[in-house]
């Protein structure tokens, strides 16, 4: 059996769809199984032991309709049996018609439906801890005879010597690794998922105060260090101390690497909290008031796995809206997820290390 499973755009959305190859090959463990996902995400999915193949959507593909058509025709020539389109837009969608597969698999949407043999309706509430992005996508698999009911969790694969080289720079910089080195994510993707930079600076406050002996890493990208060193600045002087500021994966691949020498990850929710999960790495999310935590808080237990919402908190700001409906007023809606709401909890979750 030769399948096609597409999941474009961000590096959470492709890391959380990797669970599919895994199932299948569990099923089919012959199957040849191929993904078309953005060139950008790779990193994630680098050394997947399930995924045979992958063809990479670029810029260029996402920017002209003509080169988009020729991507879909070269995919066409693979002559997939089945295609499961995880992204469900315009460009999956020509893509999933163009491959004649006889079976296609994707979500339920009224513009495209009549592409698909078989289409789900996301479900609304989560059954088990894995969250709705998890079981959602199993969902996809049930054509095939896989049960949604069997959860696998998304893992990374980072080979013994990115492993050992990520541990000799940390000691280089004399970074202690018998002491606890937390990672921080201290910026979001964009600003509507960035907890406000003074807020943030408490949080990391509070983090060298319960946990004296900690060691701190920020996670970010060149192109963000002005706005990482702003943070830096608005921490303590005492917590500056704790913070090793110009010790930064300058890949992707070098911050995964990092990242399977922390205790934790702490910080805003996106790609790099579901990084860490996926290497096995304990974390603590601050979701943006606007993000539905219930969709991406996998394998949440408040212990390993923390996280946090201003919907936990204060849901008279939402005025019955659900959080989503409420991204335009993000910025506004941060304002009023204070640190106090955040620090007691931080604090209980920190006592286990």
């Amino acid at each position: 059996m030769k399948i096609l499973i597409i999941q474009q755009k961000m590096i959470g959305d492709v890391l959380a769809t990797s669970i599919l190859f895994e199932a299948i090959k569990q099923q089919y463990p012959n199957a040849e199984l191929h993904y078309v996902i953005n060139t950008h995400t790779f990193p994630v999915v680098e050394h997947h032991p399930f995924i045979d193949h992958f063809h990479f959507f670029s810029p260029t593909h996402e920017k002209s309709k003509r080169e988009l058509y020729k991507f879909a025709k070269q995919l066409q020539k693979e002559k997939f049996e089945v295609v499961i389109d995880v992204y469900c837009k315009f460009s999956s969608n020509l893509m999933s018609y163009c491959s004649k597969a006889k079976v296609k698999i994707s979500k339920q949407k009224w513009y495209s439906s009549f592409i698909y043999t078989d289409a789900y309706k996301d479900a609304d509430s989560a059954k088990t801890n894995a969250g709705l992005a998890i079981e959602n996508r199993l969902k996809l698999l049930e054509p095939l005879g896989i049960s949604a009911n069997e959860i696998i969790k998304p893992k990374i694969y980072i080979t013994d010597s990115e492993k050992a080289n990520a541990k000799q720079f940390l000691e280089s910089h004399a970074v202690n690794l018998s002491q606890p080195l937390f990672m921080i994510g201290v910026l979001g993707s964009g600003a509507n998922k960035t907890y406000p930079f003074e807020y943030m600076a408490k949080v990391i406050d509070c983090i060298v105060e319960s946990q004296p002996e900690s060691q701190v890493l920020f996670n970010y990208i060149p192109q963000q260090k002005a706005d990482a060193q702003t943070i830096l600045n608005l921490c303590r002087p005492e917590t500056q101390k704790q913070i090793y500021f110009n010790v930064f994966g300058k890949s992707l691949r070098d911050f995964l690497a990092l990242t399977t020498h922390c205790t934790a990850l702490i910080g805003n929710e996106g790609g790099a909290t579901n990084m860490a999960k996926a290497l096995d790495i304990s974390t603590f999310t601050i979701f943006s008031p606007w993000i539905i935590k219930e969709a991406w808080n996998m394998f949440d237990d408040d212990k390993t796995h923390v996280s946090t919402h201003l919907n936990d908190f204060k849901p008279e700001a939402y005025n019955g809206e659900s959080p989503k409906a409420m991204k335009k007023e993000a910025l506004q809606l941060y304002k009023l997820f204070v640190p106090e709401y955040i620090t007691p909890r931080l604090k209980a979750y920190l006592n286990q290390f």
